[in-house]
């Protein structure tokens, strides 16, 4: 596995995400999160696991997306965890990750909820 890049605080893994994803760099972006991580995607399921992580990502980056930086909301931090989230641009709710500070200093993430919507009802 090549060498990436490590997020020393909790807010560059999102700009790493994209970095990463507009690349193509499906195994990049799964080196963003810990060996069991879930991230709940696509809408409704989840995917659990670095591995599987970067099966989904190969096969939606095959679709050559476009990822647009989102300026991140105040990081939560207690210890050696964080709770990031981020407003999108495209209105869809909020974004927000658990990550965990790694032995090395680095921080990776738990849990991916990529998208909340507005409940209907």
């Amino acid at each position: 596995m090549p060498e990436y890049e490590k997020a020393l605080r909790p807010e560059d893994l999102t700009r790493l995400f994209v970095e990463r994803s507009n690349a193509g760099d499906a195994a990049g972006v799964a080196a963003l999160y810990e060996e069991d991580a879930v991230l709940a995607y696509p809408p409704g399921q989840r995917t659990v696991g670095r591995d599987a992580i970067r099966a989904l990502w190969e096969k939606v980056l095959a679709g050559r997306p476009r990822f647009e930086p989102e300026a991140p909301l105040p990081t939560l931090v207690s210890g050696d965890i964080a709770l990031t989230s981020t407003p999108p641009r495209d209105g869809a709710g909020a974004r927000a990750q658990v990550v965990r500070r790694q032995p090395d200093g680095s921080w990776l993430r738990v849990l991916d909820q990529p998208e909340f919507t507005s409940p209907t009802g």
